[in-house]
Formats: structure tokens, C-alpha cells, sequence
């Protein structure tokens, strides 16, 4: 009998899912970037005003790593109903609870006109949308990687990664067209709301898409056999109980691998803004613009990356790009420092092509460690809690370096640490190319004695 994950899908039927994933990815991330650039544009002005710059920039981005605090919490609530209901419906969800906070945000009156009341909402909205992403990323990639067979699932599974580039890219595209057109001041008067409002249009489109899309079989498998099981009268644990006492290595292997990539891409992203426009004290045109173009080549190439995993394997791309982002980090800054915007564009672009080598496997690979009926809270708990630890923290701890020691040389070697320990994490890791997603992995101890009798012996 042919398994679920070894039969070939039609290509009409995986492009339908890869393209509903990617549409609602990067409308996801839209928001949450939006916020991102927007901490280090306005909202330090806007909701924090009676601070010094750097401090303002600081307090701004304690509410944006807020979100990232959500973010764990949304991984166990979404992980849990997405193991036990499935995941096109938790899908939904999250879409809507995100699009909706973001919405919301361009509604906000200021600091000026409620005082301290604005913040407060601002990080109550913020909470919202760091619960919705934190079970966007896992249910995105399961159901392509549980759609796709084993030969092309890091290709596939890359495609709700580009995802984020691709929300970043629209997030500072509205943004840099807006300072090209506005003023300053109008722009802080009220031309910072529009990509908020935009939001609402966003996810209408991508909710008319996402619907469409159908269950993954995987998951209908094993919730067929879960079904049987409960008839037997077998009682089965909470998938996030179950995840932390069968899985935990899995766990910690997906928050190492996931750390490195995190961190760089928040320095490279946000912090960059505050580094570019505060340090450098250059127009905001000039990181945006070169976020801008690094966003769209980082987008084209993270497939890449993950065709490239299908090929020789998850671990040796994912080395690549965290040895490259720990050597990069040095240069990056000192290309910074020139203070010439095609310098900066070109030291931008080449750190996200070293992110995108990290990030580009990342999906398959920290799909393939979990079973079918944990995989969405594993997947979902390991990437979440990386990034608590690492980009919730990684713009307030540059910013911090920055401050303190007035020079770039510690947030390179806070960079380059940080993909060092992705590195020694994916060296140790098991290799889990040509996974069929249908097995579960259990060690001798945990499967029941007849099984262990009939299970052939290597060697």
C-alpha cells in the first residue's frame, strides 16, 4: 500500500497549497514587520515621547519583543487544536487575529491625545498579534510539507518561508513609498496609519484563498488512526505534554537551529533601521530602500535554498549560511559605515542570503523531526521559543550595545555568537532528508512489545 507522503501530489494540487500558504505567510509577517519598522520610525516619537532617541527606540521595541513573548503561548494553544482538529482551521484563525490587531493599530489615538493609555493598547494589540503568529509558521509549513512527497519537500516547504521577506518587502515598500511622497511631518501626523488600515484589504484576500485550500491527508491519517485508538479505549496525552516527554531533543534542536537565523535577521532587519537613521544619522529612505532591495532578493532565493536541501541534505546548507552569517557580521557593519547607500544595500543583501541559506531548509528539516500527531506543537514550540531567546531580544540587545559602547564590534560579535550556536547545533543534529512524514519515530522502549519483536534488525 502506497503511504500518503510517497505519492507524488498533482503539481495543480501543491502549487493551490504552496500558494495559499505563501499569501497568508506574508500577509502574517506584513503585520508583524510593519510593527517592526515602525518602532524604529515613529512609534518612538508617537507613544514614547519623553525620551531621548535611542532611549525611545528602546522602550518602542520592548513592546515590539511583547509580541514575540505571545508568541510561545500562541505555539502550545494553536499546536494543541492544530495536532487534535487540524490545521487549515487554525490557519484561518490566525489570519484574522492577526490582520485584525493590525488593523486595530491604525485606528490608535497617540501618546498626545490619551497619554499613557496609548502604549498600553498598542502593547495589548501587540500581544494579539504575537499569539496569532506563533501558530501561523507551523501550521503554514506542515500542511505544505504534509501535502508534498519526500523528494521536493524542502523546496516546497521553503515557499511559506519566503513568506517573510515577502510581508517585510511589502511592509517596507508601503513604508519607503509613503517618506518618498509625505513629509516628515504628515507622515508622523497621520501617513504612518495607512499600512496599518491596509491591513483589513490584505486579509480578505488572503482569507478568500486560504479557505480554499483542503485538509492535509497526512493529518487526516493519523487522525483516523487517533479516532481507532479512543474506540480501544486507549487514552493519549496532550500533544504538547507528549512533545516534551518523547521530543524534548527535537525541541531544543529545532530552538538552536532557529536561533542563529532569528537574531540575524532582526540585526539585518530592524536594528539596521536604528543603526542606519540614529547612528549613521542618515535619511530613512536610505535602510529602508536597501531593506527594500534585500527583501526582494532574499524572497527569490530562499526556494532556492531548500531545492538546493533536496538535494544534499537539510544540515550542509543550513552550516553554509550560519558559518557565512557568523563572518559576515564583521564586515557588515564596517560596509555600514561607509554611510553609502549602494555599500549598505550590498552588505544587507548578502546577509539575508546567508539568512536564507539558514532559513530556506529550516521548514523541512524541523518538520521532519516530530510525528504527524505532534508535529504542529513540536514544530510550533521549537521555533517560538527561539524566539523569545533570540529576535524577541536581538534589536533591544543591539540597541543596548550600541548605546553603552557607542560602536558597532559588539553587536558583530553578539551577531556572529549566534550563529555560531545554529552551527554546533545542525553539526550535531541528525540528517532528515527523505523522511516519510506517515512513520513515527519512537525509541524501542516506547513502542509496544509485540512491535519491537516484529521490527527487522539492521546490520
Amino acid at each position: 500500500m502506497t503511504s500518503v507522503s510517497s505519492a507524488p501530489p498533482s503539481s495543480r494540487s501543491i502549487r493551490r497549497i504552496v500558494a495559499a500558504s505563501l499569501v497568508g505567510t506574508t500577509i502574517e509577517w506584513y503585520d508583524f514587520f510593519l510593527y517592526g519598522s515602525a518602532a524604529a520610525l515613529v512609534f518612538n516619537t508617537l507613544f514614547f515621547p519623553d525620551s531621548d532617541p535611542l532611549v525611545g527606540t528602546l522602550l518602542s521595541f520592548l513592546t515590539y519583543a511583547v509580541g514575540f513573548a505571545a508568541r510561545p503561548l500562541g505555539g502550545v494553544v494553536f499546536g494543541h487544536y492544530g495536532d487534535k482538529i487540524g490545521r487549515k482551521k487554525l490557519l484561518v484563525i490566525s489570519l484574522l487575529m492577526m490582520g485584525g490587531a493590525t488593523f486595530a493599530m491604525g485606528l490608535l489615538p497617540t501618546h498626545a491625545t490619551i497619554g499613557v493609555g496609548a502604549p498600553i493598547l498598542l502593547t495589548l494589540l501587540r500581544l494579539i498579534q504575537g499569539f496569532a503568529l506563533g501558530g501561523e509558521w507551523g501550521g503554514a509549513v506542515l500542511i505544505v510539507s504534509e501535502h508534498g512527497g519526500a523528494k521536493q519537500r524542502g523546496f516546497w516547504a521553503s515557499w511559506p518561508q519566503a513568506g517573510a521577506p515577502g510581508g517585510n518587502l511589502l511592509a517596507t515598500g508601503v513604508l519607503a513609498l509613503l517618506a518618498a511622497v509625505q513629509s516628515d511631518a504628515a507622515f508622523l501626523a497621520w501617513g504612518w496609519r495607512i499600512p496599518f488600515l491596509l491591513s483589513g484589504v490584505l486579509v480578505v484576500i488572503g482569507l478568500w484563498i486560504r479557505i480554499s485550500v483542503t485538509e492535509s491527508p497526512v493529518f487526516l491519517e493519523a487522525q483516523a488512526k487517533a479516532e481507532a485508538r479512543a474506540k480501544q479505549g486507549v487514552k493519549e496525552e496532550p500533544p504538547v505534554v507528549e512533545v516534551f516527554k518523547r521530543s524534548w531533543r527535537e525541541v531544543l534542536t529545532a530552538i538552536g537551529t532557529r536561533f542563529g537565523e532569528n537574531i540575524s535577521y532582526y540585526v539585518l532587519t530592524a536594528f539596521l533601521l536604528v543603526y542606519v537613521t540614529v547612528h549613521l544619522e542618515l535619511p530613512k529612505s536610505t535602510a529602508l530602500n536597501a531593506v527594500l532591495i534585500g527583501s526582494a532578493v532574499h524572497f527569490v532565493t530562499i526556494p532556492l535554498w531548500g531545492a538546493l536541501s533536496d538535494r544534499v541534505g537539510r544540515r550542509p546548507v543550513t552550516l553554509v549560511g550560519a558559518v557565512g552569517m557568523a563572518l559576515w557580521a564583521f564586515a557588515f557593519f564596517a560596509l555600514l559605515d561607509t554611510e553609502s547607500f549602494a555599500v549598505i544595500t550590498f552588505a544587507v543583501t548578502v546577509g539575508l542570503l546567508f539568512h536564507g541559506a539558514m532559513y530556506g531548509p529550516q521548514a523541512a528539516f524541523i518538520s521532519e523531526m516530530f510525528d504527524t500527531k505532534v508535529r504542529y506543537s513540536g514544530a510550533s514550540m521549537g521555533s517560538q521559543l527561539a524566539s523569545i531567546i533570540g529576535g524577541a531580544l536581538a534589536p533591544i540587545i543591539a540597541v543596548e550595545l550600541l548605546k553603552d559602547y557607542g560602536t558597532s564590534t559588539p553587536v558583530a560579535l553578539y551577531l556572529a555568537f549566534a550563529a555560531l550556536v545554529t552551527a554546533v547545533t545542525v553539526w550535531i543534529a541528525k540528517e532528515t532528508l527523505g523522511r516519510d512524514l506517515t512513520e513515527d519515530i519512537a525509541t524501542p522502549a516506547e513502542q509496544p512489545a509485540d512491535k519491537i519483536a516484529a521490527a527487522p534488525v539492521n546490520g
